[in-house]
C-alpha cells in the first residue's frame, strides 16, 4: 500500500465514519456544558474573524457632576475616567491521533478499517471536551498564559458578604482591569454553613436579587433562550441535598421516589450539576450563580475545531498522524451579574 493511498484512505473514512460500532466507555464526565451548550450557536459562541487577541470596554463609574446650586455659582466641571479597557489573549488547543501503517494493512475491508479510525477520533475528541470543561470551571495558575480564564478566574469566592470578588489568587488584575481604580467590577460573595432553608436558601434569594436577576414570568419563557440564559452550577453532592429540600416541601410526591432528579430549579432557573464542582474536586461545596449571557465565549474563525490532513510523522516512517486544533478564550462583561456562595 502506497503512502498516498494510506493518506487518502484515512482521510476519506475520517469524513464517512458511517460503519463501525464499538462501546464507549473512555468518558469520564457525566456531560460537557462547554462543548455540549455553551460552544454553541445557541449558547452564545462568538467566531472571531481575526486579530492577535480581543478587547472591550467597560463603563465602571458615573460622571458625578450632579449638585445642588445657587443663583449664580460659579460651574464646577471636573473629568471622570468611567471606562476601563478590558484585554484578553488567544489559547491555542490540540489534540491528535495516529495510526501504523501495519494496522491498517492488518484490518483491510471497510467496516474493519473503521473500526480502527472511529474510536481513535471518538477519544481525540473527548480529550478536547475534557481540556475544555476543566479550563472553564477552574482558573490557571498566575504566569501560565497557555490556559484560558474559566469561572473562577471571573468569578471569585470571598468569606464576606457582597460585591467583594477580587482578583483570583496570584492576579493583580481581572481581564487587564484594575479594581482599585474600577471597584464596581466585582461579583457577589457570600458563604454558608448549612444547606437549609434558612441558611443556603436564604443566601441564594438574597444573592438572586443582588445580582439583578428576574425570574422568567412563565414556564415557557423558562424553556426559551432567555430562561436558559441564567444558571445555577454546583457538584452532585450540593444539588442531592437541595433535592431532598425540594421534596421535603412537597406534599404530593406521588410514586416517583426521586421526582426532582433532572429538573431542580431555583426560581425557575436551572440548577445544573457539574463534574468539575463535585466534592471529590471541590471541598467548599460551591455553587455559582451565572449569567450565561454576561460571559462571552470566542473562537477565532478557522480555527475551532479544524482537523489536519493525514501526514507522515517525522522520525516514523511507518506513522500517520492527524491533529485538531482551536484557539479559544473567555471573557465576563458583567462580573456584578454574577454570584458565587461557598460552605465555610
Amino acid at each position: 500500500m502506497r503512502d498516498s493511498q494510506i493518506l487518502d484512505l484515512i482521510t476519506s473514512t475520517l469524513h464517512k465514519m458511517g460503519k463501525g460500532k464499538f462501546t464507549q466507555i473512555a468518558q469520564e464526565l457525566h456531560e460537557y456544558e462547554v462543548m455540549g451548550k455553551l460552544l454553541t450557536k445557541n449558547g452564545g459562541v462568538q467566531v472571531i474573524p481575526d486579530g492577535m487577541g480581543l478587547k472591550e470596554y467597560l463603563m465602571t463609574k458615573r460622571g458625578g457632576s450632579f449638585r445642588w446650586v445657587d443663583l449664580f455659582e460659579p460651574d464646577s466641571v471636573n473629568l471622570v475616567d468611567v471606562m476601563a479597557e478590558m484585554k484578553v489573549e488567544w489559547c491555542h488547543g490540540t489534540a491528535n491521533m495516529m495510526y501504523e501503517r501495519r494496522e491498517l494493512l492488518m484490518n483491510r475491508g471497510e467496516s474493519r478499517i473503521n473500526n480502527v479510525f472511529k474510536p481513535r477520533r471518538a477519544g481525540m475528541m473527548l480529550d478536547v471536551a475534557d481540556g475544555l470543561e476543566g479550563a472553564f470551571w477552574d482558573a490557571p495558575v498566575a504566569g501560565n498564559d497557555k490556559v484560558p480564564w474559566g469561572i473562577q478566574y471571573w468569578i471569585v469566592r470571598n468569606a464576606s458578604e457582597g460585591f467583594n470578588g477580587g482578583a483570583p489568587s496570584g492576579f493583580t488584575t481581572v481581564g487587564n482591569v484594575n479594581l482599585t481604580k474600577h471597584p464596581a467590577f466585582k461579583n457577589y460573595t457570600n458563604t454558608y454553613s448549612a444547606v437549609s432553608k434558612d441558611d443556603l436558601i436564604k443566601k441564594l434569594r438574597k444573592a438572586h436579587w443582588q445580582t439583578r436577576w428576574k425570574s422568567p414570568i412563565n414556564m415557557a419563557e423558562f424553556q426559551s433562550e432567555t430562561g436558559q440564559k441564567r444558571k445555577l452550577y454546583c457538584g452532585y453532592e450540593l444539588l442531592s441535598d437541595l433535592e431532598d429540600i425540594g421534596e421535603a416541601q412537597n406534599d404530593n410526591l406521588g410514586r416517583d421516589l426521586a421526582p426532582y432528579d433532572g429538573q431542580m430549579t431555583f426560581r425557575r432557573h436551572p440548577i445544573v450539576p457539574v463534574d468539575k464542582l463535585c466534592y471529590a474536586n471541590d471541598t467548599a461545596y460551591p455553587i455559582y450563580m451565572i449569567d450565561t449571557s454576561t460571559f462571552k465565549l470566542f473562537v477565532l474563525k478557522g480555527d475551532y475545531l479544524r482537523e489536519s490532513d493525514a501526514e507522515k510523522a517525522p522520525n516514523q516512517h511507518n506513522v500517520y498522524v492527524v491533529h485538531v486544533d482551536l484557539s479559544y478564550q473567555t471573557m465576563c462583561l458583567n462580573r456584578r451579574a454574577n454570584a458565587v456562595l461557598y460552605k465555610s
